[in-house]
């Protein structure tokens, strides 16, 4: 199965260093072939690609998402028949739709050919006047998108970033949106996230296994007693009682806002206050510092855990609970 990567976004976001640094550092060892189709900008640099083990198809004469449809389903036959490429990357031309070239692609009928993820590059301190100038293709890249990833967000203006961030998420709610300057994150991380390893709701269904898992085998007694409804057997089916979902409620949330370690600590400290927040279970989050670096945290009743370590893609939390007070937990984090 061959994997179909399509990247778009528009002039000058900066698909081309996504790219590069996607070759260097999170595509290595898989066989891969190019296929950039650029309007009036100037393609990758040759030379760079060869180094890698790529080989580039150059279409340059004309773009892939209109005129040249059918060439560029000839053009990909011949690339998969010529190289046996593992992944193909499509970098078509940033004015194009995203739509059209999804379209393209899944009109070719190629069996062995897999759409694997549609990423549009955003760069976040221009979203708004593009968004307002250029709506027609600009929203399209973004609505279409498994993933959203800003650039030049490195100095942006906290509330510039969250602004650029909600434009984004009334196009598109359910894309992975990386909002983290790229310089610290690698691209393991990029590509996990751009193939949805990396979600909030992938991190929910894991806090939630882990903390079936925990009552299953640990039968902690604090525990066991702040669940209330018997949560030692109720949400396993044991004997016909409630589902999970019915007794536990889990919110993610993701922000860009910047936090102080003091501030998360204080928190977390007043999430036992169970008039106030519900029954809160576990929370766990890695959320960016003022400083620059990234606080993760770990909470189980009356033991928060806080500490610092490596970037997150964009600020995320989740809390699991009985009865959770959606409104007042994001007071808290003042998200």
């Amino acid at each position: 199965m061959i994997k179909v990567d399509i990247f778009s976004g528009f002039l000058g976001a900066g698909k081309t260093t996504l790219i590069k640094k996607l070759i260097e550092e999170a595509y290595k060892g898989e066989k891969l072939v190019l296929i950039e189709n650029e309007f009036g900008e100037i393609g990758i640099d040759g030379g760079f690609l060869k180094d890698a083990g790529v080989e580039i198809n150059e279409m340059n004469s004309g773009c892939i998402c209109c005129s040249l449809v059918g060439d560029f389903g000839k053009a990909l036959e011949q690339v998969i028949e010529k190289f046996q490429p593992e992944r193909i990357l499509i970098e078509p031309s940033g004015v194009g739709k995203l739509s059209d070239i999804i379209t393209a692609v899944e009109n070719l009928e190629l069996d062995e050919v897999q759409l694997n993820g549609f990423t549009t590059v955003v760069d976040a301190k221009k979203a708004k006047i593009y968004m307002k100038n250029f709506g027609e293709f600009f929203n399209n890249q973004v609505e279409h998108a498994s993933s959203i990833i800003l650039s030049h967000t490195a100095d942006m203006d906290e509330a510039k970033l969250a602004k650029a961030v909600e434009l984004l998420r009334e196009h598109n709610t359910h894309a992975t949106i990386i909002a983290t300057d790229w310089e610290k994150l690698t691209g393991k991380q990029i590509l996990d996230a751009m193939e949805n390893k990396d979600t909030i709701e992938e991190a929910l269904h894991m806090l939630e296994e882990e903390h079936h898992h925990h009552h299953e085998h640990h039968h902690h007694h604090e525990h066991g007693e702040v669940c209330g409804c018997g949560c030692g057997h109720d949400h396993h089916d044991h004997h016909g009682h409630h589902h999970a979902d019915e007794v536990f409620d889990s919110i993610g949330m993701e922000t860009t806002k910047k936090y102080t370690v003091e501030k998360i600590q204080k928190a977390l400290e007043v999430l036992d206050d169970d008039e106030t927040y519900g029954m809160i279970l576990r929370a766990k989050g890695i959320v960016e510092a003022e400083d620059g670096s990234w606080i993760h945290f770990d909470y189980v009743p009356g033991e928060p855990d806080v500490r610092t370590g490596a970037a997150g893609i964009i600020g995320r939390l989740c809390v699991i609970g009985a009865g959770v007070n959606q409104e007042e937990i994001h007071k808290l984090f003042e998200i």
